[in-house]
């Protein structure tokens, strides 16, 4: 079952140092390319996945084209792409991370249970750049 409770998620934000983000923009007018900001700007390192834009940068770091190729260890997997693409589940467990978020509007139960079965935490239909300020997350040290 994804996680719910408030105190849960806070502690998850809290616990988690990077962040790999599947569908980062390179565009301003995407809500990936602002959320990585954020989430940058809070002291997060994101490092951004999009095979569209591989190998170029998004505030300031490498794009690159699938969790397989990061070689460093990623805490969580932020799926910022539709629910039909929810299955990035099985890169992320294979990629030895911790957590999945799947953003607003991202709902897989199928692909949550896959992961929770792995062992990892699991956030769904929600937005760590609303999740953070409403919780009272600290910045990252």
């Amino acid at each position: 079952m994804p996680l719910t409770d408030p105190a849960a998620i806070k502690a998850l934000l809290e616990e988690t140092r990077t962040i790999a983000m599947i569908g980062a923009s390179d565009r301003p007018d995407r809500a990936s390319y602002r959320v990585m900001a954020m989430l940058q700007g809070h002291g997060y390192r994101v490092i951004p996945v999009n095979p569209q834009i591989t190998g170029e940068h998004v505030h300031g770091e490498y794009v690159f084209r699938d969790l397989s190729q990061i070689g460093e260890p990623i805490d969580m997997v932020d799926i910022f792409r539709r629910s039909d693409a929810a299955a990035a589940v099985g890169e992320a467990i294979a990629s030895g991370a911790r957590s999945v978020w799947m953003q607003l509007g991202v709902i897989d139960a199928a692909a949550a249970a896959r992961a929770e079965a792995a062992g990892l935490k699991v956030v769904m239909d929600r937005c760590p750049a609303i999740e953070i300020p409403r919780l009272g997350v600290a910045p990252v040290a």
